[in-house]
């Protein structure tokens, strides 16, 4: 899970190799110094223009590109590129059997299901039930087409299944545009969405984006929905007997404050670009064969946002100059829905297990020889200790058992995110800190336990204005959902 300002040109592989597939972003003088610190290749134009110019004016040595070029080499011989002919290799007669086996199909439905995620469900409208409802009503553009629900950077699908195919194997569907496309720059189609909402028992809507509003060499110069989407979802629920369900299409947050409290709007599913089995993992959650438990990744801005300026990467708010600051970890303005949102058609409650009231710190680890007595630092009347002279960093972690309880009728896959934060104000330190977070299958009206593992030289460390990563002492708080516990961090 990540939290922040999309970076889509920066890319992390698992031999080393560090990737910038746009330099635009950066100016040349950045560019120019760029593989020192570790990038090795440029999926552009970018480098092949100006390393040589770089070289001869000594911002780079020839041994920053030979680094790079050996991870670059590394990767193709552990492909077996250089063993002859590639299509005589492990991976030469590689083919569409091999991709769209049984296994992998399975692998994209249940990858599409567990990136689905609940945002709204009124009076628990969701899910259908498949003997009250008889018809139903499906509008959007993108819900009769399985090629928008790839993404950027998509290889072929199998067999992609759109969201109106997948319900058709659950009941009687009828379909309408609304709109031309996703721009939905015109009404022309909205006269016909009414029609067969109002004579359908349930109705869903399919908004959002699709990349001619956003990838990677896109920016979207707005939070909202495009065009006249929220006329269609307005004219939509009015029309419809009952409140219906607005599924969102797209990567990145959306300003959907109006469809949060309109009652006429009964439930929201976010579902990402789900990919070629998004059609049937979206059915299969409109209709109770899936427990949806997925979490937001980012924090979802309203349109207000869009006026910070995009390359002011501060994360800390300065209110002298009514900046909000960025991530959840600093943010201080409104928000559409938090990082790690996410409902269920189960309620959960957790019970913290034999967690540790406090952590006692030393420079010696050796029971053999007497410790080292600690000596801390104050600043801002906050006491702390530099994280690099705790030596015994290894020896206070430990584990917190989480009792996880389904209180539904439903068997659900759920994700538990752990927050911490220091109990008192430290400017500035973060409002909360990610600490970890899993995913568990629960049976209905039943408990499991998970183990979290807690770093405290990690977890519970701030770095300051100066960039020392320091460890206030005091009490710090493990917060999951509503529970809260204390631990006090200790000489």
């Amino acid at each position: 899970m990540f939290d922040g300002v999309k970076h889509p040109h920066i890319f992390i592989h698992k031999q080393g190799m560090f990737c910038l597939s746009d330099t635009s972003v950066f100016t040349p003088k950045v560019s120019k110094n760029i593989l020192k610190p570790g990038m090795d290749i440029n999926c552009g134009t970018y480098l092949s223009q100006y390393t040589q110019l770089a070289l001869g004016q000594g911002k780079i040595q020839e041994e920053d590109i030979n680094r790079a070029v050996s991870n670059l080499f590394s990767v193709q011989l552990l492909l077996g590129l250089f063993n002859g002919d590639p299509a005589k290799g492990n991976y030469g007669n590689l083919g569409r059997e091999d991709v769209c086996t049984l296994e992998h199909r399975n692998l994209a439905l249940d990858a599409a299901r567990q990136g689905i995620v609940l945002l709204k469900n009124e009076n628990n409208l969701l899910p259908l039930n498949r003997m009250a409802v008889t018809s139903l009503a499906i509008i959007g553009p993108s819900a009769n087409s399985s090629s928008q629900l790839g993404g950027d950077y998509t290889g072929v699908p199998c067999n992609p299944t759109s969201i109106f195919e997948g319900l058709q194997h659950y009941i009687k569907t009828n379909y309408a545009s609304g709109c031309g496309d996703t721009r939905c720059d015109s009404s022309k189609g909205f006269a016909e969405a009414v029609r067969i909402s109002r004579e359908a028992d349930a109705v869903v809507v399919v908004a959002g984006l699709d990349l001619s509003q956003e990838d990677e060499g896109r920016d979207r110069a707005s939070l909202l929905l495009p065009g006249r989407q929220m006329d269609l979802i307005s004219a939509v629920s009015t029309a419809s007997e009952k409140p219906i369900i607005l599924i969102l299409l797209g990567g990145g947050p959306i300003d959907i404050s109006f469809a949060k409290v309109n009652p006429r709007i009964g439930s929201i599913l976010w579902i990402g670009y789900p990919g070629e089995a998004g059609g049937q993992a979206v059915a299969d959650t409109i209709f109770g064969e899936f427990n949806p438990g997925g979490r937001l990744s980012i924090t979802w801005y309203p349109e207000s946002f869009i006026s910070v300026p995009m390359n002011d990467m501060s994360l800390r708010p300065d209110p002298s100059r009514g900046y909000p600051g960025r991530t959840y970890r600093f943010y201080t303005g409104e928000v559409v829905y938090e990082f790690g949102y996410g409902l269920s058609y189960s309620n959960y409650s957790y019970k913290f297990i034999l967690v540790p009231d406090k952590v006692v710190l030393s420079t010696d680890t050796n029971k053999a020889s007497p410790s080292k007595r600690l000596t801390s630092q104050t600043l801002d009347g906050i006491e702390y200790m530099p994280v690099d002279e705790i030596t015994s960093c290894n020896h206070v972690k430990f584990e917190v058992p989480i009792a996880v309880f389904n209180h539904g009728d439903m068997d659900g896959s759920h994700v538990i995110i752990l927050f911490g934060r220091a109990s008192a104000p430290i400017r500035g330190a973060p409002h909360k800190t990610l600490i970890g977070f899993t995913r568990v299958h629960t049976k209905s009206s039943s408990a499991v336990q998970v183990s979290m593992g807690i770093d405290p030289c990690k977890h519970f460390s701030i770095v300051n204005e100066h960039g020392l990563k320091i460890l206030p002492l005091g009490t710090y708080l493990l917060m999951l959902e509503g529970l809260e516990h204390s631990i006090s961090i200790e000489l």
